[in-house]
């Protein structure tokens, strides 16, 4: 074993200005102040606080005890290896909900496996009659590759830089499909219970989610092969996305009667349909999403309106307006659903008119170019 190296830290004004290490570089130290004396670089001390830790770049330094740089002026720093910590998500959410399912409502979603064998499966696509990513990209196999990718890319220069915010956030979402397929596996009455289950839930769930698979293999490869992003920022994206996971909000029980549903619905509304991204993260920016949603608001990809537009034919669809014999919470959840469109839609409009004064933002994803929002 290695043992542990010293080397001097100087001060000037309020951060180390230089380091003379013993050894190989030093990326995780303790901290110990020595006050004016001068320190021989083998010197060990002994009853000395410990100010604090710190990893590389020097300005990462966390000082304890609210100690500050003003106090040393002349300290050494010891190496103490890698230290490990346990992984946290980046974006982590502290609103939790667990299983909640009555047995009674289980047993309704039992009642319905055969209904839901002859009304939801067969909309499933047979594997051999699906497109598949390689459809629409050039052939790696053939001999005409590189001029394919050539035009590929002569293609994408014409591209706005917006637009491949808005594409890359979308490929970002898709990439990010084992977490919507175990968000799904959360759920009583419909999970997978054993990973090959035989229900037509867990079938649904599966066939789902490797038909939607092909959405972000083809969006990346065809990122990656444009040459105008940065896919190392997009990857960390993904990967800090897939290990932040997404929220459900919780729901009130209700029975499953007209009464329930709509009670249901609206306390559903109330909370917010958070979007499956909506903990996008990639190491810089903390609003990533809302900056990547304003792009995609504004060039008309996905809007309020639509949110307002699906949430309108749902209300007409389900006859929401028609329910009768509600108790008077239904009758206050019937009236706050059937008017939500018309409100989504007002709140679009302030918010575009705030949208004009907002500063453009730099994306990660194209090198730190700075897109309006």
């Amino acid at each position: 074993m290695t043992p542990p190296q010293w080397g001097i830290v100087c001060r000037s004004g309020s951060a180390p200005v230089e380091s003379i290490p013993l050894g190989r570089n030093l990326f995780r130290c303790h901290i110990y102040s020595l006050g004016q004396n001068f320190i021989s670089p083998n010197y060990e001390p002994q009853n000395q606080r410990r100010l604090g830790v710190f990893s590389e770049p020097y300005e990462q330094f966390q000082l304890l005890g609210g100690s500050s740089w003003s106090s040393i002026s002349i300290g050494i720093y010891k190496e103490v290896g890698n230290v490990k910590k346990p992984f946290t998500p980046p974006r982590e959410v502290h609103v939790q909900v667990t299983h909640s399912m009555p047995p009674e409502k289980i047993a309704i979603f039992d009642s319905l496996r055969g209904w839901a064998e002859q009304n939801i499966l067969v909309h499933l696509k047979p594997v051999e009659k699906c497109w598949q990513p390689t459809d629409f990209l050039p052939d790696p196999a053939s001999e005409g590759f590189d001029e394919q990718v050539k035009e590929l890319r002569e293609r994408c220069k014409e591209i706005p830089d917006d637009y491949f915010v808005v594409l890359i956030g979308d490929m970002i979402t898709e990439e990010a499909l084992p977490t919507y397929q175990t968000m799904i596996n959360t759920l009583d009455a419909v999970r997978d219970e054993t990973g090959a289950s035989l229900t037509p839930w867990a079938i649904w769930t599966r066939a789902w989610t490797a038909e939607e698979n092909r959405h972000g293999d083809l969006l990346n490869k065809y990122l990656y092969l444009s040459g105008r992003v940065d896919m190392k920022q997009i990857e960390k994206t993904i990967q800090y996305l897939i290990g932040s996971g997404m929220m459900r909000s919780a729901m009130k029980q209700h029975i499953p009667r007209s009464n329930g549903a709509i009670m249901a619905i609206g306390d559903m509304m109330k909370k917010k349909i958070s979007m499956p991204a909506h903990l996008m993260y990639d190491g810089k920016d903390d609003n990533l999403f809302e900056h990547f949603s304003a792009v995609a608001q504004r060039l008309g990809v996905y809007t309020a309106k639509d949110y307002a537009d699906i949430l309108e034919f749902l209300v007409v669809r389900w006859e929401v307006e028609k329910l009768t014999g509600l108790s008077s919470e239904g009758r206050r959840a019937q009236d706050y659903v059937c008017g939500l469109a018309p409100r989504i839609r007002k709140l679009e409009e302030r918010a575009q008119a705030r949208a004009k004064q907002r500063s453009p933002v730099p994306f990660s994803w194209i090198f730190g170019k700075e897109i309006k929002t």
